[in-house]
């Protein structure tokens, strides 16, 4: 993999791989068993050249994979790969306790329709949920939306269903989270946010703060929270957190992210800041239902002290509800 590739671009670079005519084979993990470092659904897309991007087991059986996919450019079919580790050989390589894994390879074009995968490639530039759906005995494809696959995008969880024949890969948009306030908090929780999985988004008008200096290489908007939002858009992927300690610039934010699909809210301050933060979104014309979707004091109650574990404990509360969904 070249330094380039973005790691969370698969989909993308295979297309873009298939594209310019080196040719490129999609692998996901359909199923697992015992101990598997890598998800369902986790992908991995590999080029005629041999470059590859993503992973779909930590290390331990991309060489066979990627070995496999080369032949399968070369003689495009759909394939299954089975591979199993026994309990006394599993730390090697890199599997805890021993394990099975599934991985389907299908070569982009051949086999994996290109306007199907430039369809979901689309899906996830416009943050539209999608299932790509497979019958792995048919070789039948086809995308469905949310509705028909509803507990699977709740859970974001891709997998076999009951036939344990049509295997549904679950595109949910990235999750996300817009950082009110660019504090010192802010200066830990970011790097961490990003080292996770989310995308992450920093909202500050107060140009002393939100400087490059102090947050370099960041997406900084410099809008009043609640402008900055709206541009930003919120939905059912996306978390808020407001840091700042100024009911100015918290207060608009909580308005709009409270009333919104947001998965997560969560403010910044003590139980007695918070009381009269409650008194003020009731005053705003908030109802309580809506109040009451707000974490505050923000964070796990983990005892935390400092910047950085402050942050610990707010990405674990965000972890925590994403994952109740």
């Amino acid at each position: 993999m070249t330094d380039s590739i973005d790691p969370n671009a698969i989909c993308e670079t295979a297309l873009a791989w298939h594209r310019d005519g080196t040719g490129a084979v999609l692998a996901t993990v359909i199923n697992t068993w015992g101990s598997a470092p890598r998800p369902v659904g986790s992908q991995l897309a590999i080029s005629g050249r041999g470059d590859m991007v993503g992973s779909v087991s930590g290390g331990c059986v991309e060489g066979a994979v990627i070995t496999e996919a080369l032949d399968l450019i070369a003689a495009p079919e759909m394939k299954l790969l089975e591979f199993g580790v026994a309990d006394e050989d599993a730390f090697s390589v890199g599997l805890a306790c021993g394990g099975t894994i599934r991985v389907l390879l299908e070569p982009v074009g051949a086999v994996m329709p290109e306007e199907m995968l430039a369809q979901i490639v689309e899906a996830r530039a416009t943050r539209t949920p999608a299932a790509y759906v497979v019958n792995l005995t048919s070789g039948a494809r086809s995308l469905a939306a949310p509705t028909e696959f509803a507990a699977r995008f709740a859970s974001d969880r891709s997998g076999l269903e009951a036939d344990g024949e049509t295997f549904v890969a679950i595109h949910n948009p990235p999750a996300r989270i817009a950082v009110i306030g660019a504090v010192h908090i802010a200066q830990a929780l970011l790097p961490m946010a990003r080292i996770v999985g989310f995308d992450v988004h920093l909202i500050d008008p107060r140009g002393a703060f939100a400087s490059e200096t102090r947050f370099p290489n960041e997406e900084i908007s410099d809008d009043w929270p609640d402008a900055a939002l709206d541009a930003y858009g919120l939905d059912a992927r996306t978390a808020v957190v407001t840091l700042t300690h100024d009911p100015k610039l918290d207060d608009p934010a909580l308005m709009r992210a409270l009333t919104s699909e947001a998965f997560y809210v969560g403010s910044l301050g003590s139980t007695r800041t918070h009381a009269k933060r409650v008194t003020r979104l009731t005053q705003a014309g908030l109802s309580a239902e809506q109040i009451a979707r707000l974490h505050a004091p923000v964070g796990l109650k983990i005892k935390a002290q400092s910047p950085a574990e402050i942050a610990v404990s707010i990405l674990g509360q965000i972890i925590e509800v994403m994952r109740a969904a």
